[in-house]
């Protein structure tokens, strides 16, 4: 019986000895680029629409990446763009500005040689009950790193009901704004 005891007690103490020594094997982030910075928000219903969701901007190595879930839309394509400023006061959605284009570039499709808002995002489609889910992951946008050029806090992110036609300046003639949310921590 001491055997079984003592085999236990052993046992026991191995375990917990190897986990102590797994934690400290963590590799934790060491500079400021490695950590993940993260900013969720909501957007809101404007111009008399239904169309409402979430939004997630995560920072990494680097880049960041956009998640945005949508629901309420008509079926079809829709524009989405990040506009000048995180005010969604308005009932039309338009206290946001204009699209963010800190570059000073016409408006185009993202990658246009000719040239692309830094808020241009572009089209999606939502299904026939109106769902959507957007993803855009790009080295031009940063969090709160302070660069005018790529700096995303401040900003909106914008809904718009009809589609980007990537080519009618300043905006891309995508119809009323249908959503919108503020990029804010």
């Amino acid at each position: 019986m001491k055997k079984i005891v003592l085999f236990s007690l052993l046992t026991v103490f191995a375990f917990t000895t190897s986990c102590k020594k797994d934690a400290k094997d963590k590799v934790e982030p060491t500079t400021e680029a490695e950590k993940a910075v993260k900013v969720k928000f909501a957007l809101s219903p404007k111009s008399g629409s239904t169309v409402k969701g979430n939004v997630v901007f995560t920072q990494l190595n680097g880049e960041v990446e956009m998640t945005a879930i949508l629901e309420g839309l008509n079926s079809g394509e829709h524009a989405i763009h990040i506009h000048e400023t995180a005010d969604c006061s308005s009932d039309d959605g338009k206290s946001s500005g204009g699209h963010w284009n800190p570059t000073a570039q016409p408006h185009g499709k993202w990658g246009d040689a000719a040239g692309f808002h830094k808020g241009d995002i572009g089209n999606f489609t939502a299904d026939a009950s109106g769902f959507a889910i957007v993803n855009k992951t790009t080295d031009q946008w940063c969090i709160g790193c302070g660069d005018e050029t790529k700096d995303i806090l401040g900003k909106a992110i914008i809904v718009h009901e009809g589609v980007d036609d990537f080519t009618s300046q300043p905006s891309g003639a995508a119809g009323s704004r249908v959503s919108c949310g503020g990029i804010i921590k």
